[in-house]
């Protein structure tokens, strides 16, 4: 009769002599995170020397194709899903008006 499986293959048990590979973590050692200093990563940075003006514009901008986003999907969705998107489609698009009146009193028309 042949086995459904094999043998399983042979393992040397690990001597005493050979330091253990796991480290052991100590119940009552507590992290701290403040052990390693977080250096920020100058992959997506704000150059600080842009003006006010333009950080208002780029704001606005991007919030106004997050709602035309939003519209898109809120297109193709029922139910609470749809009522939940138009939501968030209504505080994006007081976040745009709110952001629209700040750039109006830095720049007045």
């Amino acid at each position: 009769m042949k086995k459904p499986s094999p043998n399983p293959p042979n393992i040397d048990p690990p001597s005493s002599n050979q330091p253990d590979t796991e480290p052991t973590l100590d119940p009552h050692t507590t992290a701290t995170i403040k052990a390693t200093p977080r250096t920020p990563s100058t992959l997506f940075t704000v150059n600080p020397d842009v003006s006010t003006e333009d950080l208002m514009v780029y704001l606005v901008e991007t919030l106004a194709s997050v709602d035309v986003m939003v519209h898109h999907l809120v297109d193709l969705l029922d139910g609470g899903a749809r009522t939940a998107l138009l939501g968030i489609s209504n505080s994006v698009m007081l976040a745009e008006i709110t952001a629209n009146r700040v750039l109006d009193q830095i720049d007045p028309p």
